[in-house]
Formats: structure tokens, C-alpha cells, sequence
């Protein structure tokens, strides 16, 4: 089931589900996608607190038309079969699993959602965080073609604690590469892991940069500050768009139909330009009326 929608995921923001002043917040931020978090941002004696809070705001219908994801604890915990069961059945847009390590994982998982209610909607996103997951992101993106499986998310702090290394992004930049490329063959969504210091906004722009020079749709992030960043790096330019245009009228020309390769403002272009170039102009579509 791949997402063939064109929806902004630009920002990604994580808002703990424990803490009920932040789901209120949440309400009025211009973060494409909200993540209603159950792991990482949420202690043991909260989680089940905190599911019942984001299922709450899951039906309340308060959060317009921003995506509503969940972020659930993983696999190997004593939380995860009821926030999976109950994120559906909330009709989450999607949920969000951590420590995925294989197809495997992504297989068990899909059958447990079928099994709730097979008429249900919710995707599967799958956090990219484990080394045995960076050895297999081929095998696990091929699942997108069949499963609820829509998107990436990469998680490049637990993977650091994984490699024993530095938290350094420099690090990452092949395992960025080759999740966009595994993620791009198999039509998922990408997104960018977060950035840590808030406080500083020339860091986080310089990221969403080189995030998006890659191909990712997105970041995710950690604080309500670093929304307007990753919304303006990740939208797409005017002069993209009006680029992009230019393509699509060119194409459309009778004088051009029925050819694949043309000149557009001097540049030889063909049909996988006109593709990108409209799926561009679909995206800012989206993103301006997902501003209204």
C-alpha cells in the first residue's frame, strides 16, 4: 500500500502524549505532522496515561487537517500490542514503530493491524535506528509495495548509541544515502532524523539543507522553534515552482505531443522532468492549503 497522496511532511514534530498541556499546544502549531509520542519522551509509570491522551486527541478531531501520528513503544515491550491496537483504532493516520530490525518485523506487524480491523486506514512507519535495519533496507522497503508500510523516519541517536560512536552526522551521510535510494525504489516516504540543540537555528537549517539536497521529505523534530525552519527549507522555492511550471506548459504544448525529450529555457528535458515537476507543484498545493 504505498502512499500515493501528496502530502507535506516537511515537519515532523514530536509532542510527548504525557503531557496534556503539549497536546493542547499542539493544536495550534504549523508542524505538517504531528508525532504523538508513547516512547522515548514518556516515563514507564506514564505510558499508559499518555495512550490514553494521544487516543483522546486522535478522536477529537482538534487537530485539523495536520497528519496524526503515533509513535508506540517497541516490539520487545510490554506496551506495544495495546498502543498498536489502540492507535488503529483510534484511526491514527499512522504509527510509528521503533527498533525495527528487519522484514520480518514489518510482516508480524502489518498481520497484528489487519487482524484489528482490515477496513482500518492507518499506515506504518518504520523508525530506521538499528544496524540490522541499515543491512536490510532493501528487504524492508520492498514491503511497501504490499503492506502498510509508507515511511522512513531515521533515528540517528539510538543508532549512534547502537555503533558505540560519536553523535556526529558526518557519520551517517552513506546510511542517509542509502535509505533514501532503498526508500525512493520502493516508493516510501523519507524523513530526517532530529536535530538535538534547538537553541541553535543555524544548525538545524544547515541540516534540513543537506537533508533535502538528498531527497528527504522532511525532519523530524523535538521543540515547537524548530517549525518554521524545516517548513521554509522543504518547501519548494518560487523559483522552483516557477521552474517547474515552465515544464509542465512546455509539455502541454500541442507543438510537443507525443515527444519525450524537449528544451525548456535552454535545457534539454524529458518526461521524468516533467514527473518531478509536477509532483512539485502538487506538494506546494498541498502545503498552501494545508495553510489556509
Amino acid at each position: 500500500m504505498t502512499d500515493i497522496k501528496y502530502r507535506p511532511r516537511r515537519s515532523c514534530l514530536y509532542m510527548p502524549a504525557s503531557n496534556t498541556r503539549a497536546l493542547e499546544k499542539a493544536k495550534t502549531l504549523a508542524a505538517d505532522t504531528i508525532i504523538f509520542d508513547l516512547e522515548d519522551a514518556v516515563a514507564p509509570d506514564a505510558k499508559q496515561e499518555a495512550r490514553d491522551n494521544a487516543c483522546a486527541a486522535l478522536q477529537s478531531g482538534a487537530y485539523g487537517d495536520r497528519e496524526l501520528v503515533v509513535r508506540i513503544n517497541a516490539m520487545d515491550t510490554p506496551w506495544f500490542a495495546q498502543d498498536l491496537k489502540q492507535a488503529c483504532l483510534s484511526q491514527a493516520d499512522a504509527v510509528l514503530v521503533p527498533k525495527i530490525l528487519n522484514a520480518d518485523d514489518i510482516a508480524q506487524i502489518t498481520k497484528f493491524m489487519e487482524e484489528q480491523d482490515a477496513s482500518l486506514t492507518t499506515k506504518l512507519w518504520a523508525m530506521i535506528e538499528m544496524p540490522q535495519a541499515i543491512l536490510k533496507l532493501a528487504e524492508i522497503a520492498a514491503l511497501g509495495a504490499q503492506q502498510r508500510l509508507t515511511t522512513f523516519v531515521m533515528g540517528f541517536n539510538d543508532l549512534a548509541k547502537e555503533m558505540r560512536a560519536d553523535h556526529d552526522r558526518a557519520i551517517f551521510g552513506s546510511v542517509m544515502t542509502q535509505t533514501v535510494i532503498a526508500a525512493r525504489a520502493y516508493g516510501l516516504n523519507v524523513i530526517d532524523s532530529v536535530y538535538n540543540d534547538f537553541n541553535d537555528p543555524d544548525g538545524l537549517t544547515a541540516e534540513c539543507i543537506q537533508a533535502k539536497k538528498l531527497g528527504f521529505d522532511g525532519k523530524s523534530l523535538i521543540h515547537p522553534v524548530q517549525i518554521e525552519t524545516a517548513n521554509r527549507v522543504f518547501a519548494p522555492s518560487a523559483d522552483e515552482i516557477a521552474a517547474a511550471e515552465a515544464i509542465i506548459a512546455a509539455f502541454s504544448d500541442p507543438v510537443n505531443a507525443g515527444k519525450g525529450v524537449i528544451v525548456v529555457d535552454g535545457k534539454m528535458t524529458e518526461l521524468l522532468h516533467l514527473k518531478q515537476a509536477k509532483q512539485l507543484v502538487a506538494t506546494a498545493q498541498a502545503i498552501e492549503t494545508l495553510a489556509q
